[in-house]
């Protein structure tokens, strides 16, 4: 998600806890209510902090090393000697 639509989110989740707020539901249902949409902004609150490229550069350098500085040889040159890609296909005979 973009930031502006995280914010968006989170104005939404906040605006709905002031309603709730100032209305009371039978069987403390209004009180349930409001911790769930307090986690809600808090875990909005924590996906606006944190960087979607730092968590992703975690897990993609965990891949990187385990596919070893070999495979990266191969890739790079089946790109050079255009090996890459589907085989070519066998024409059938009639």
């Amino acid at each position: 998600m973009a930031k502006k639509d995280l914010r968006a989110l989170r104005n939404l989740i906040t605006e709905a806890k002031q309603i709730i707020d100032t209305t009371e539901l039978p069987e403390g249902r209004s009180q349930r209510l409001r911790e769930l949409l307090a986690s809600a902004v808090f875990l909005a609150d924590h996906l606006l902090e944190v960087s979607p490229a730092a968590v992703l550069g975690r897990k993609g350098g965990n891949t990187t090393a385990k596919r070893g500085s070999e495979y990266f040889r191969e890739i790079a040159a089946k790109r050079k000697h255009k090996k890459g890609g589907r085989p070519p296909s066998k024409e059938k005979a009639n």
